[in-house]
């Protein structure tokens, strides 16, 4: 579902279920953000979300890491701990047992190394193949991490490569060079949680995962919602090897074009910027990195804490004054 679809689904609900009358709600539908969060006791708030979506590569056990890895980063971007998991398996008929046993086992082990509890699930008969998650975590309700968070003068840091988009495009139209898919893999396979005690360390507060919505569509959400602006060197983005020739091969799903249908009114580039390299601003991830803010005044606290052994990361830009997402061109 496209972001304008998306946001015609949910406003009346915002009418049906108005977060005032529940008063431990902390995060809902009247301010969406990458999960829902309720208040239990004094200092401690569950985050609570879900995620599921068809095969994007051709390796069950892979496509099942995958999907597990991108439904636990909802609560990593939300800034809490996963506590607990529960499958969500749509299996068509005729697929063999021991392909849904590895799609099965893909999801099961991405949960264990998060340090979370797989409790079962649930299954149905379908036509089409989805595999995901419900995903339950833990976090302080003083230290939720939120899109509106963003404050002029922060540093805007990204955790993962972009370009997963037109990657798994390729892979779909049988075009994709096998040491490209591999890396792809490997990133998405990737939880987002080795730079989460520094962030906290830091002071951080704003913060969202890039996945469906691509880059710019994530990132213009975090500024509308924190009334500010972010400023993006595409010099400093990085991109997973191969994502440029395949976008000047055409390799854009259809989820890619529309975010730049819907968000591109909200982009301003200064400079030049050729086509192929501007619709990658909107490649739809899968599994993506988290885009987050660290205040000016903890960033060389921060870049001095960053292990590389850790885990890769990337300084992308800063938070300005005034609206939307200026990219820096050629």
């Amino acid at each position: 579902m496209d972001a304008e679809t998306l946001t015609q689904v949910l406003r009346p609900l915002q009418d049906f279920f108005p977060a005032a009358s529940h008063p431990d709600l902390l995060v809902g539908l009247e301010d969406p953000d990458d999960a829902a969060v309720l208040k239990i006791s004094p200092g401690r708030a569950v985050i609570f979300t879900a995620d599921f979506f068809t095969p994007i590569v051709d390796t069950a056990y892979e496509y099942g890491a995958i999907a597990a890895a991108n439904a636990i980063s909802d609560i990593y971007a939300m800034g809490g701990s996963p506590a607990l998991a529960l499958n969500l398996f749509a299996c068509p008929e005729q697929l063999p047992i021991a392909t849904a046993q590895e799609i099965l086992r893909g999801g099961a082990e991405k949960v264990r190394e998060a340090g979370a509890v797989l409790a079962g699930g649930h299954s149905i008969r379908n036509r089409e193949l989805k595999f995901g998650m419900a995903v339950l975590g833990f976090v302080d309700p003083d230290s939720i991490l939120r899109k509106n968070g963003a404050r002029v003068g922060d540093h805007l840091f990204l955790t993962k490569p972009l370009g997963s988009g037109v990657i798994t495009t390729a892979i779909q139209r049988e075009s994709a060079d096998p040491r490209h898919v591999r890396e792809a893999v490997q990133w998405m396979m990737t939880l987002n949680n080795a730079h989460l005690p520094r962030m906290k360390a830091s002071a951080v507060i704003g913060a969202t995962d890039i996945s469906g919505f691509g880059l710019i569509g994530h990132a213009s959400e975090m500024a509308e919602r924190s009334s500010v602006s972010l400023r993006i060197k595409f010099s400093a983005l990085p991109f997973l090897q191969g994502a440029g020739s395949y976008s000047r091969m055409g390799m854009i799903s259809d989820g890619t074009r529309k975010n730049k249908e819907y968000f591109e009114s909200r982009l301003r580039v200064s400079g030049s910027l050729p086509p192929e390299d501007l619709i990658l601003l909107f490649d739809a991830q899968t599994s993506g990195g988290l885009l987050f803010c660290v205040p000016d005044e903890r960033a060389d606290q921060f870049r001095q804490s960053v292990n590389p052994d850790v885990g890769a990361i990337w300084e992308i830009g800063s938070v300005t004054e005034g609206k939307g997402i200026v990219v820096e061109g050629y």
